[in-house]
């Protein structure tokens, strides 16, 4: 029984390191932060919204992201109402929650050149 645990304990942590080793994909995405918050009840993560839009006029389309480092996500709050990039990377297979709603994390903030 102790091996079977031992071996159940690596096997979690293994799969672990490769799920956010290997990225599915990584890109920029632009428009205006929508929302943006702390949520979670044990395991806080940043949680937001970026609303993009082609034309104006037009519906803007939400997407929504994690982030992971709280100096990213000071960045974020201060660049509020102005119309920003976000480089994310897309981690697929996260075994849960705890780690953030989404499976888009954005690792640095520019702030969009008119």
């Amino acid at each position: 029984m102790k091996l079977f645990l031992t071996f159940l304990f690596f096997a979690g942590a293994a799969y672990l390191i490769v799920a956010f080793n290997l990225t599915y994909s990584d890109g920029d995405r632009a428009g205006y932060i929508q929302q943006f918050s702390t949520r979670g009840w044990l395991c806080k993560t940043h949680e937001g919204e970026l609303a993009m839009t082609t034309v104006p006029g037009t519906a803007p389309v939400l997407w929504q992201f994690t982030i992971w480092d709280d100096k990213v996500a000071a960045q974020l709050s201060e660049m509020m109402g102005k119309r920003v990039i976000l480089h994310y990377k897309e981690y697929r297979n996260i075994p849960t929650t705890c780690f953030g709603e989404t499976s888009y994390f954005v690792d640095k903030v520019e702030i969009q050149e008119e």
